[in-house]
């Protein structure tokens, strides 16, 4: 099938917006706009529809019309230019928030309080996701828009409706919670109470009909390729606070619109790759994901009227790219006195035009699966979703990404299904797990593949309640005491409080200075810990570390270490009959190098996945500097990805220039890497030297900048 017989979702790779503010009906310049579309080589614009704000003349009454439109419909010109010059077009929505006129008209379709006060952001009002506000109204504005100007289809912004830290009692969800649990909504927030957790997954399933509703809706009017698609956050933590349950909104997703616009100083450049992995593992490796990227000021703060730095985008855009995200440009108002921001796009689109060839219809390689669940992000963080529940798996991949190995994001209901090349689970405190997931990792063991966990990893049921013990106990070779030591939270500096001053010490019988688990470590047997311990007990299992109880760093008279040795064990190792090998980590160094960034912390947990698989691996890149390394397989050739994580600040938005980095020795392993190799660097523009050996490809690439993406074709 030629391109142009394919949907629009399948074929429309690069994406524009110009998101209108209420002004711009009056200086809106399109001959601006058609020119930067043209010049940026986009194939589809986003454009502002309704919602909060109607771009054309609505029949609704209670849909603002931006304050400058008067009878115009500028929504519908800027469609009609689209059309002539060949662009897909889709309807933006914001369709969660109203202002005073729409509410004093129907109070009973906004969210409140267990006192009937309504919820509000800023001036406007919130709508209830269980109202007829999204049962008829939304609907009957999406089947207006399409008959006005047929879409090919919608984007919806902040389409999920009170965030979950609230609870909504209005008159619809008294009802419909009832009806559906039998239960009166929950009175407080209270993960220990059944009735609060159930309104949680009943939110969740809500949202999961929100979506399909307005899909149903939209293809009915606009035919079925016109499918209503809700912008999704990357965030794991956002997810929680949407009600936004990944697995199931992207299980039948025909195109999913990311709204992750910038890096943030928790996560970094490296964060973009990640979030399109995990969707694309969700959604399917064919699903386009275009990604909303902020050529405004999105750092320290908003300034939607100033440029970002052109670097900035650049690394952020090249990572998403990294992680199968097409690029789309956003700009914030038509009109802008810095008009920097006019010149970054052209670049970056240009050339994913040129090499679009080598970005779409591949699947990703790796031999590393990392396990993360929404449910645990629920469960086990409860309050703390960012710190308790991800900041393990955020560690954890970025101690990875550190060792360059290349991984998957995989959800735990799909560890059944993984390939078989993946040959090592990693479960980053996944405490919550289900009895069928703690079998699927079972299984895995049993059939020969290796695991690494840390934490309270199966150490809660599904609801997130306690067990006596690991539900993986037998996996893993050690057994739960029922204590702890340590805390979670971030350390805090006291000088006079040391009882966070604590370390693992090395058994030399078990990993002696020339075991892989000390690589890059050799030198000392000891290593800071400072977070939370949890308390085990090895069953079948050797402790290639023990605990070192704290002591006092201040005065420095009394900083001596303890030397007496605890049998409390902090790593430990063992051989799995089926010839895999399991690692547990009892401390949480997971958690702490994602916001301490010790490298000796970062070295371990590279060592300790890398222990658990001994075998050649897939990619080895040799060269200083931060990057992060990802692998494809096309029908022809193996595409690798080198992105630069490397910042002189961690600060959002303050990437000003581009350091280069390099050499780099990039090494590929596949048994079909024999004889002559073709291999080109496609930022570069240049052909490579391959040099192969039983199944090696070896190439060398001399400059890094923002990434580069090596080409080697396969025979035949």
């Amino acid at each position: 099938m030629s391109d142009a017989a394919l949907p629009w979702y399948r074929r429309t790779l690069r994406w524009g917006q110009t998101n209108l503010t209420e002004t711009d009906p009056e200086r809106y310049d399109p001959e601006l706009w058609r020119a930067q579309w043209k010049a940026t080589r986009i194939q589809g614009v986003i454009v502002n529809a309704g919602g909060i704000v109607a771009y054309y003349p609505s029949a609704f009454p209670l849909q603002h019309r931006a304050s400058h439109l008067g009878d115009r419909d500028l929504y519908g010109e800027i469609v009609a230019h689209a059309r002539a010059d060949g662009l897909s077009v889709i309807a933006r929505m914001d369709s969660n928030r109203a202002g005073e006129e729409f509410y004093a008209a129907h109070p009973d379709w906004f969210s409140c309080d267990a006192d009937g006060a309504p919820y509000r952001a800023g001036a406007a009002y919130i709508s209830c996701v269980n109202s007829p506000y999204y049962d008829e109204y939304l609907p009957a504005v999406f089947r207006e828009i399409i008959e006005r100007s047929a879409p090919d289809g919608f984007a919806d912004n902040s389409w999920a409706g009170l965030a979950s830290h609230q609870i909504c009692y209005c008159t619809y969800c008294r009802t419909r919670f009832r009806d559906a649990v039998g239960e009166a909504l929950p009175a407080r927030r209270d993960w220990d109470d059944p009735v609060f957790r159930e309104w949680v997954r009943w939110n969740d399933r809500r949202r999961v009909e929100i979506w399909r509703q307005n899909t149903a809706v939209t293809t009915e009017a606009g035919g079925p390729d016109c499918v209503w698609v809700g912008m999704l956050h990357g965030d794991l933590a956002d997810q929680v606070k949407r009600f936004t349950d990944l697995r199931e909104l992207t299980r039948d997703a025909k195109i999913l619109f990311v709204d992750h616009q910038r890096r943030t100083q928790r996560d970094g450049f490296a964060e973009n790759a990640e979030v399109g992995k995990r969707l694309h593992q969700l959604a399917g490796w064919d699903v386009l994901m275009p990604e909303s990227q902020a050529m405004y000021a999105a750092g320290a703060g908003f300034f939607r009227s100033t440029s970002m730095p052109e670097a900035e985008v650049r690394v952020w855009s090249a990572s998403g790219t990294a992680g199968g995200i097409q690029p789309w440009w956003h700009h914030i108002s038509a009109y802008h006195e810095d008009r920097r921001q006019y010149a970054t796009a052209e670049p970056i689109f240009t050339f994913h035009e040129r090499n679009e060839r080598y970005l779409t219809d591949r699947t990703p390689r790796a031999q590393v699966a990392v396990v993360w669940s929404q449910a645990n992000s629920y469960f086990h963080g409860r309050d703390d979703v960012d710190n308790t529940a991800v900041a393990p798996n955020r560690g954890m991949v970025a101690a990875l990404r550190r060792a360059r190995i290349p991984y998957l994001p995989v959800h735990a209901d799909d560890i059944a299904g993984l390939s078989e090349e993946i040959g090592v689970l990693v479960l980053p405190d996944l405490a919550v797990m289900s009895a069928e997931q703690c079998e699927a990792v079972r299984a895995f063991a049993a059939r020969g593949g290796s695991v690494v966990a840390t934490g309270q990893t199966s150490l809660k049921d599904a609801d997130g309640q306690l067990l006596d013990d690991f539900g993986l106990a037998d996996v893993l070779g050690v057994s739960a005491t029922g204590s702890s030591r340590g805390t979670v939270q971030p350390y805090a500096f006291d000088i006079e409080d040391w009882q966070r001053h604590d370390y693992l010490r090395f058994d030399d019988a078990v990993a002696d200075e020339s075991s892989p688990l000390r690589s890059g470590l050799e030198g000392t047997t000891i290593l800071a810990l400072g977070g939370r311990l949890e308390g085990v007990r090895a069953v079948d299992a050797d402790v290639a570390a023990t605990y070192v109880e704290p002591f006092p760093f201040y005065p420095p008279e009394l900083a001596w270490l303890r030397t007496e040795p605890t049998s409390t064990p902090v790593l430990t190792v063992r051989a799995h009959p089926a010839g895999g090998r399991i690692a547990y980590l009892a401390a949480d160094l997971d958690r702490a190098a994602s916001r301490d960034h010790r490298p000796d912390s970062l070295q371990l947990l590279g060592n300790v996945v890398r222990w658990t698989h001994p075998a050649p691996p897939l990619l080895e890149v040799d060269g200083a500097g931060d990057i992060d390394c990802h692998v494809y397989e096309q029908d022809s050739a193996l595409v690798v990805h080198l992105v630069t994580n490397t910042a002189p600040s961690p600060v959002p938005g303050s990437l000003h220039e581009l350091i280069p980095l390099g050499p780099f020795r990039v090494q590929v392993r596949d048994p079909r890497l024999t004889g002559e190799i073709r291999g080109r660097a496609l930022v570069a523009d240049t052909d490579l030297t391959v040099s192969t050996d039983a199944g090696t490809a070896t190439v060398e690439v001399p400059k890094l900048l923002d990434h580069e993406i090596v080409v080697l074709g396969l025979p035949g």
